[in-house]
């Protein structure tokens, strides 16, 4: 009769960088989220959303005065 067999095998038979069954490999230093050049974040908002927004103020502010001026004319 056999006993039973060993699935990990002999550390000292180990390749480099080869690593025991079981253990958890050393981490990637290229899989962060902070490779690339460094950029800082903008602040605040974008010219384009900004002068939309202002051009629906002036245009609304516009109605209601002419409106304003129709009522108080009639």
């Amino acid at each position: 009769m056999t006993g039973p067999s060993n699935p990990d095998p002999d550390p000292r038979a180990l390749s480099e960088g080869e690593t025991r069954p079981g253990t958890t490999p050393p981490a990637e230093s290229g899989t962060s989220t902070g490779t690339g050049p460094y950029r800082p974040p903008r602040r605040g908002w974008a010219a384009g959303p900004l002068v939309i927004i202002w051009a629906i103020v002036v245009l609304l502010a516009l109605f209601f005065l002419v409106y304003a001026i129709v009522l108080a004319t009639n």
